[in-house]
């Protein structure tokens, strides 16, 4: 019987991954400022203009979601 045993090792060092770290934060605030910007925008809108956009107001929050992670939460 053969059995597999291993550490990871990350290849990066503590600069690179504190460079990266802080990549993906200012990924997440730019998305989050995004869906709130579009939530914003949306919810200032009548109930015309949502309607000439396709939109109900139900779905503003999964359009915004949309918008800023490329996904609807449903």
């Amino acid at each position: 019987m053969a059995y597999v045993s291993g550490s990871h090792s990350s290849a990066l060092s503590f600069g690179d991954r504190l460079a990266e770290i802080k990549t993906q934060l200012v990924e997440a605030y730019t998305a989050h400022k995004l869906y709130r910007r579009t939530m914003t925008e949306l919810e200032r809108c009548s109930d015309r203009e949502l309607n000439d956009l396709g939109l109900s107001r139900s779905m503003i929050k999964s359009v915004a979601l949309e918008a800023a992670y490329g996904k609807a939460k449903r």
